[in-house]
C-alpha cells in the first residue's frame, strides 16, 4: 500500500473496545454524535411543516411550491457535496475534528436560513446547510460504529439514526405554536423555527467537545499510545462505575501504521475487492433515497393539495407520521442484532414497498381521508425507518476500517444525488398537478425503488451481527 510507513504494531484495541459492558462513555457518545440526526430531522420537517405557509401572501419571501421542492433538491445535492469533501477529510484527518466542524458549517448556514427574502438566497443558505448535514453522516457514523461494541453496534446504529424522527416530531410539534398567526406574525413564524435548529445545534456542540477520537484511527495513523490513554481511560471509568474489574482479551490483530493512505486504493478496494457490496450499497441509499426525500420534503403539500388541510394543522399529520418512523428502528433494531442483518433488511425493504403500493392505489381511487392516507403512510415508514437507519449500518460496517468514512460519503452521496434530488422534484411536480392519479404514480415509483433495495438486500446482504468490524472487513493495513 502506498503511503508514509510508519511502523507494524500488534494491538489488542478493537476486542477491548467491544467487550466493553454499555457505560456512561457510550451515553455521551450516543447524546454527543447520534443527536446529530435529531439536527437533520428538525431541518427537513420544519421545511415540509412551513413550506404552506412560505407560499402564502404576507409570508415575507415569494416562493411556490415547485421551488420548495427545488430548495429540497439543493439541500440534499448540499448533503452529497458535503459528504464526500468531509468524508475524505475525515478518514485523513481524524473523526473528531471533521465532527466539529461539519456542526460548526451547519449552525451557520441554519441561521442564514431565517433571514431568507428570495427562492436564490433560500436556495443557497439550504445547500450550505446540506452540506455541514452531509459532512456529519460520514464523520459521525465511523466514529460511533467504532467506539460501540460489536454485540450492541446493530441497534445502537438503527436507534441513533432513527433519532431523526425525534427532531420531526419535535419541529412539527414547535412549527404549530409558531405558524400560530395569532402569536407570531405570518413573516415571523417560520424564520423562528430555523433558528430552533441553531440553538439546539449549539447545545450538541458543547456536549461533543467532550467525545474523544475513535481509537481504531489513532492506531492506524500512528498515534498508538493516544488510542492506549483513551482506552484505558474508558476501562478504568468502566470499572469504577460498575465496581468490577473487566476481563483481560486475548485477540489482537497486527497492523502497518500509515499516515495518510491514497484515495485510489480506498476507491480500488470498494470497486475491485468488494463489488458486490458495493452494488448493495448503492441499492440501499437509492432506495431510501428517492422515498424518503421525496415523500417527506412534499407531505405537506400532499396535505394541503389532496385532503384541504390547512396550512396551519399540516404539523399534527406530520408529527405522527414522524412517530412511527421513530417506532420502527427502536422495536426492530434490537432484531438486526439477533435475528441478523440480511433478512431483517430485506423485509424492512420489501413490506415497506408492499403497503406503499396498497396506498398509492387506494390514493390514486380516491378511496382515503387524510386519516386513512396517515395510517397506511405510518405504516409504510414504519418499516421503511427501519431499513433506511441500517443502510448507514451496512455501509459504515463491510468496509475497512482505513475507507469507513469515505465508504459512507460515497454510497450516501451518489445514492442521494440519484434519489434524494430526483425524489423531491418528480414528487413536486406530480403533486403539484392536483391529479390523484399523478399523486398515487409518485407513490408507486417510490416502492418500486424500495423493493430493488430490498431485492438486493435478499441476494447481496452481508451478515455482520454480533461481528468485531475487523472480521466483517479486514483493514487494508492489517498484516
Amino acid at each position: 500500500m502506498n503511503g508514509p510507513h510508519l511502523s507494524t504494531i500488534e494491538t489488542k484495541i478493537p476486542a477491548r473496545l467491544d467487550r466493553l459492558p454499555w457505560s456512561r462513555f457510550h451515553w455521551l457518545v450516543l447524546v454527543g454524535l447520534g443527536t446529530v440526526w435529531i439536527l437533520d430531522g428538525l431541518e427537513v420537517t420544519v421545511v415540509g411543516s412551513v413550506a404552506s405557509r412560505m407560499t402564502e401572501d404576507g409570508s415575507g419571501i415569494a416562493i411556490s411550491t415547485g421551488q420548495i421542492g427545488t430548495a429540497a433538491a439543493f439541500y440534499v445535492a448540499g448533503a452529497c457535496v458535503g459528504s464526500l469533501f468531509f468524508g475524505q477529510l475525515t478518514d485523513r484527518w481524524g473523526r473528531k475534528k471533521l465532527f466539529l466542524i461539519t456542526l460548526g458549517l451547519y449552525l451557520a448556514a441554519t441561521g442564514a436560513t431565517a433571514f431568507a427574502w428570495t427562492p436564490w438566497y433560500f436556495y443557497l443558505a439550504r445547500f450550505f446547510t446540506g452540506a455541514g448535514i452531509g459532512g456529519e453522516y460520514a464523520a459521525i457514523n465511523s466514529a460511533i460504529d467504532e467506539l460501540i461494541p460489536a454485540r450492541l453496534r446493530g441497534r445502537v446504529d438503527l436507534l441513533v439514526n432513527g433519532s431523526y424522527w425525534l427532531g420531526a416530531a419535535g419541529g412539527s410539534a414547535l412549527v404549530l405554536l409558531l405558524l400560530d398567526t395569532g402569536i407570531f406574525p405570518r413573516a415571523v413564524g417560520w424564520r423562528l423555527a430555523f433558528v430552533l435548529g441553531v440553538v439546539l445545534g449549539a447545545v450538541i456542540l458543547v456536549v461533543r467537545r467532550h467525545v474523544p477520537e475513535s481509537p481504531r484511527w489513532l492506531f492506524i495513523h500512528g498515534r498508538e499510545d493516544e488510542a492506549e490513554r483513551i482506552v484505558g481511560g474508558i476501562e478504568s471509568e468502566v470499572e469504577q462505575g460498575t465496581e468490577r474489574r473487566l476481563g483481560d482479551v486475548e485477540k489482537s490483530i497486527r497492523v502497518r501504521q500509515r499516515e495518510r493512505i491514497p484515495f485510489r486504493v480506498i476507491a480500488q478496494t470498494a470497486f475491485q475487492k468488494y463489488p458486490r457490496r458495493a452494488v448493495l450499497g448503492l441499492a440501499l441509499f437509492i432506495g431510501q433515497a428517492f422515498l424518503y426525500n421525496g415523500i417527506t420534503f412534499n407531505l405537506g403539500g400532499v396535505f394541503t393539495t389532496f385532503f384541504d388541510v390547512d396550512s396551519g394543522r399540516v404539523p399534527v399529520f406530520l408529527i405522527v407520521y414522524a412517530v412511527g418512523n421513530v417506532l420502527g428502528p427502536v422495536l426492530l433494531g434490537p432484531l438486526f442484532d439477533t435475528v441478523g442483518r440480511k433478512p431483517m433488511v430485506t423485509v424492512s425493504y420489501l413490506g415497506s414497498a408492499a403497503v406503499g403500493v396498497v396506498m398509492a392505489l387506494l390514493f390514486g381511487n380516491g378511496s382515503l381521508t387524510e386519516w386513512t392516507f396517515l395510517a397506511l403512510l405510518v405504516a409504510t415508514f414504519f418499516l421503511a425507518s427501519a431499513g433506511a437507519s441500517a443502510a448507514y449500518l451496512t455501509v459504515s460496517e463491510i468496509f475497512p476500517m482505513e475507507t469507513r468514512a469515505l465508504a459512507i460519503a460515497f454510497f450516501y452521496a451518489i445514492g442521494t444525488a440519484i434519489g434524494g434530488i430526483t425524489g423531491p422534484l418528480l414528487f413536486s411536480r406530480l403533486i403539484e398537478s392536483g391529479d390523484l392519479r399523478q399523486g398515487a404514480l409518485a407513490f408507486l415509483i417510490g416502492s418500486a425503488v424500495m423493493a430493488v433495495g430490498g431485492l438486493a438486500e435478499l441476494f447481496l446482504g452481508v451478515k455482520a451481527e454480533r461481528k468485531s468490524l475487523e472480521d466483517v472487513a479486514e483493514p487494508l493495513t492489517s498484516t
